[in-house]
């Protein structure tokens, strides 16, 4: 299956250390050599990229991975196929509209027999699982609360009940951001970190790479990190819980 990687901060931060290592899966250190893409919230927009190449062999990761771009939520996926032919419409994150904002989203699973059926503004271009559950999350969300977005606590506990039905179908772990929280659905495998003063050193368990965040961040910085399967080798990261929906607000998990 797939593999997810998110980052929500209190700060615009870049994402270039934890990408990099996580891109090195996509092909290399592992087998998801299926496609890949990340998603960056700059105010009101969103940077979108993806690529139906392996992120070890695609020029645009390389850009990503020396390009600083500073963001408070980024999604990022790459891909293992098991729905759904390698293609650019097949690649993750997906980019909707809900509510005026964009939404951004991505899932590792696999959902048997998942056909809802869905009406208005929200069709999948692509033949996964993925962005029909995402298509299905929007039409609901908005069929729940009509032409406004509802406070964070009513969305969160309408997420915790359509992530619970969707994963009925099979696995769904995923990650959604609206550019203000980011949420994250653990079904199998979720990890996730704070990094906050006072900062220390993290290393890469895929490339050999070291960072000492205490020589590049300010003592009000906080970064949250949340990825399939850990990233560093010297650091505890916290691992969700089967069903747990996590949200994260401004660096800290809610």
């Amino acid at each position: 299956m797939c593999q997810l990687l998110g980052m929500n901060c209190n700060v615009p931060t870049d994402i270039v250390f934890s990408f990099t290592g996580f891109a090195t899966r996509g092909g290399g250190t592992d087998t998801h050599n299926d496609g890949w893409g990340i998603a960056f919230f700059e105010g009101a927009g969103v940077r979108h990229f993806v690529d139906h190449l392996p992120a070890v062999d695609s020029p645009v990761a390389e850009l990503i991975k020396t390009w600083p771009i500073k963001s408070k939520n980024v999604i990022a996926h790459i891909r293992r196929a098991t729905q759904g032919h390698v293609a650019l419409e097949n690649c993750h994150p997906f980019v909707r509209e809900l509510w005026g904002r964009y939404w951004v989203f991505a899932h590792n699973g696999d959902l048997k027999d998942f056909h809802p059926q869905l009406s208005g503004p929200y069709r999948p271009v692509g033949t996964t699982d993925s962005e029909r559950a995402f298509c299905y999350l929007l039409q609901q969300l908005g069929k729940r609360f009509g032409d406004q977005m509802p406070p964070l606590e009513e969305l969160t506990a309408a997420m915790a009940v359509l992530t619970q039905e969707i994963n009925r179908f099979g696995v769904f772990n995923m990650m959604l951001s609206n550019g203000s929280a980011l949420f994250a659905h653990c079904a199998t495998n979720l990890y996730y970190i704070v990094r906050q003063f006072p900062f220390a050193k993290a290393r890469l368990s895929d490339e050999d790479m070291t960072v000492d965040f205490s020589k590049v961040t300010t003592p009000q910085d906080r970064v949250a990190i949340i990825v399939t399967e850990p990233l560093t080798t010297n650091e505890t990261w916290i691992r969700l819980a089967p069903g747990e929906l996590k949200v994260f607000v401004d660096g800290q998990p809610d």
